[in-house]
């Protein structure tokens, strides 16, 4: 997220709330606290998991629940939408996926 947005890690200290010695311990691998963690999640929008478990750890998240929980947090549409949206993936999903 760091990166895509172009900050230093001096930006995202003062942006996120989290002190550049946490950023700096979990650069060498350690856990933030929980604060941090909360903070780090909202900063960037991803899930805390992302920043406690190793990509070998974390199982793959389903594609149509992703798809679900972004039209969900999209601004832009009202739940109504956001749902018919959701119904019409899963559908089409569903009626297109390669069978095993």
């Amino acid at each position: 997220m760091r990166q895509a947005r172009r900050l230093t890690w001096k930006q995202v200290a003062s942006q996120s709330g989290v002190s550049a010695s946490t950023l700096t311990r979990m650069a060498q691998g350690k856990r933030p606290d929980v604060d941090g963690l909360a903070a780090l999640a909202a900063w960037s929008g991803l899930s805390a998991d992302d920043y406690v478990r190793s990509a070998e750890a974390r199982p793959t998240p389903e594609p149509l629940a992703l798809i679900t929980t972004h039209l969900r947090g999209d601004k832009n549409l009202s739940p109504e939408a956001a749902t018919a949206l959701d119904e019409l993936i899963k559908a089409t999903y569903h009626r297109l996926r390669i069978k095993e």
